[in-house]
């Protein structure tokens, strides 16, 4: 800094002048820069501004895609505690509830967003000054503080597999995961990853001399951050360390050092955990606004440092799960409670990418080895891995690290119901008006069915709290057993999943199927349930009666809604 910018600096602590806070984020991009230790990665302009600010090594956004984690960070809530987890879902956040940005216009910051939003909650009120292409901190009134986000969509998992494409990243050169077959198709996907990785680098730097250009950059603190891990098959939405690990740098000028944390050293870095449910009451922090009652994250800034983060995965797209995860910056601890379903379910737009057919085809082909193959298998109900030793997250040690298991456990189950996860029960539930349950129940059924321990639990079937039912049933699919077609039930999700179990595993196919293709129809039952009943035909396969099947074409597509084109999604796949 020259003499001209101390000066500056020291008068803005006296004026006590708050901050700028300029956000430039990217999608689908886990810490594959040059500052985070990728060498293959061309990055000059973020490892320039990691150079004189703080680099987090252990960020977690709290969800591996894109709609959840952006409904993490605007809220500075969990998504499964306001029943939001699941994929282009859209929920109300509750009486007294702001969006962050709303809280922060309100301490007098102008607000502008640029541009993409993609929250699962329904917008109420006046949340950003400006959101869209053309908004900008420029359009602020003069001397007033701002809050900006820019977002760069060219590193999304869409544009991994855009052709034709000139690669700039050598083939040769890509580190390809365990996971992965080593293929040029792989090869291809993962250099053009870093091709696009590049393009943003420098997006960035055009962004960061605007600020320059206004005199803005000792008035600003600066954040740099993408949504979650790499969009890559396995990595985006999967709850590993691969698909929740984020980069994040944070610049504080000399103006406003009182502000730095504790660790904060130009060029330095920082193991602390943190993760997005975080990122709302630490600007609010910084901007001397303070964070919100009902906010659930903690100011990474200041403070004791978190001892875990979490992580979750819901819904995708079409195809329904519920994973629950745990980092306390070495374990991952991952708890599957549909271990029924396989890792690689097939999700229409992560089939898009050539890494998922080749890797699919070779899986077929029975020419994968087991660290490959894995993904196209069950599940199991626990997962434990070390990062520190197992960067691919290939080796489960859940049977060999007992002690390390039982405290990731205690620390998730805190979670789950301290967070007041919703995520347990059926999602067209979680649009009921004041629908109330009981956790300890509810989860309780939920952890019995997915752990396989002991009998189906014929006895939850008769439960008087629909998701009670609902999990007993789960637990008679997940052990290859009918729970009978329950077709009195009140609960047209329990009859769903009811139906699922006879059409799998029961006696009446052709029954099942006909109970499943009359609750598809979204116009009579609503999106939720026809997609739950579509998952259900799905999963019978030719068990469905052929005439069954056909008439699913004739089902509505059920576009009305963000969720609504899934439906289409699931008919393709079974007629």
């Amino acid at each position: 800094m020259t003499r001209r910018g101390f000066l500056a600096a020291g008068a803005l602590a006296a004026q006590g002048k708050r901050p700028n806070i300029l956000w430039v984020t990217c999608e689908d991009m886990g810490p594959h820069i040059g500052c985070f230790g990728d060498t293959f990665a061309k990055t000059p302009v973020l490892d320039a501004l990691a150079g004189r600010g703080l680099r987090y090594r252990r960020c977690w956004s709290n969800a591996p895609v894109c709609a959840p984690a952006r409904t993490t960070i605007i809220s500075g809530m969990y998504p499964p505690a306001l029943g939001a987890e699941h994929m282009r879902s859209e929920v109300g956040m509750g009486a007294g509830r702001k969006m962050f940005p709303q809280l922060l216009r309100e301490a007098g910051y102008y607000t502008s967003n640029n541009s993409k939003e993609d929250y699962n909650l329904t917008l109420t009120g006046k949340v950003w000054d400006e959101s869209g292409a053309r908004a900008h901190w420029r359009k602020r009134a003069a001397g007033q503080p701002f809050f900006s986000v820019f977002n760069f969509v060219g590193t999304h998992e869409s544009q991994i597999r855009t052709r034709p494409h000139v690669w700039k990243h050598s083939f040769e050169g890509v580190r390809v995961p365990a996971y992965h077959p080593d293929v040029p198709e792989v090869r291809q996907d993962w250099a053009q990853y870093y091709d696009n990785i590049e393009v943003m680098d420098a997006w960035a730097g055009r962004i960061l001399k605007e600020l320059e250009a206004d005199g803005l950059a000792e008035e600003t603190i600066v954040f740099f951050y993408s949504d979650h891990g790499s969009g890559m098959p396995r990595n985006k939405r999967w709850p590993y360390d691969s698909g929740l690990r984020a980069p994040l740098i944070l610049s504080v000028p000399e103006a406003y050092r009182s502000l730095r944390p504790a660790e904060y050293k130009a060029g330095g870095e920082t193991a602390r955990p943190i993760s997005f449910v975080d990122l709302a009451p630490t600007v609010l922090r910084l901007a001397g606004a303070g964070a919100a009652p009902y906010h659930q994250g903690v100011d990474f800034t200041a403070g004791k440092a978190r001892e875990y983060v979490f992580g979750f995965r819901g819904r995708m797209d079409e195809r329904y799960d519920l994973v629950r995860t745990a980092f306390d910056g070495r374990y991952v601890y991952i708890r599957n409670y549909m271990p029924h379903k396989i890792y690689g379910q097939h999700i229409a737009y992560m089939f898009e990418t050539p890494t998922t057919r080749v890797w699919k085809e070779m899986f077929d082909a029975g020419k994968l080895n087991a660290a490959q193959r894995n993904f196209w298998e069950r599940k199991p109900f626990e997962e434990l891995y070390d990062v520190t030793k197992d960067r691919d997250e290939v080796t489960n040690i859940a049977a060999s690290e007992r002690g390390v298991l039982a405290r990731m456990r205690n620390a998730l189950d805190g979670w789950i119901v301290s967070s007041g996860d919703k995520g347990f029960l059926p999602e067209a539930e979680l649009h009921v008006e004041g629908r109330v349950f009981d956790m300890a129940r509810v989860k309780g059924m939920a952890d019995r069915a997915a752990s396989l321990t002991g009998p189906p639990p014929a006895e939850g079937l008769k439960d008087t709290d629909t998701a009670v039912r609902y999990w007993a049933v789960l637990g008679h699919i997940m052990r290859g057993k009918s729970a009978g077609m329950m077709a009195g039930d009140a609960s047209a999700s329990v009859r769903a999943v009811a139906a699922e179990s006879e059409g799998c595993f029961g006696k009446d196919a052709r029954g099942a199927a006909e109970a499943l293709l009359e609750l598809g129809d979204s116009s009579k039952y609503g999106v939720y349930v026809a997609m739950l009943a579509l998952n259900g035909m799905a999963a019978m396969g030719e068990r469905a009666p052929a005439d069954v099947r056909a008439k699913v074409k004739l089902l509505p597509d059920g576009t009305k809604g963000r969720a609504g084109g899934y439906v289409s999604n699931l008919k393709r796949g079974i007629v």
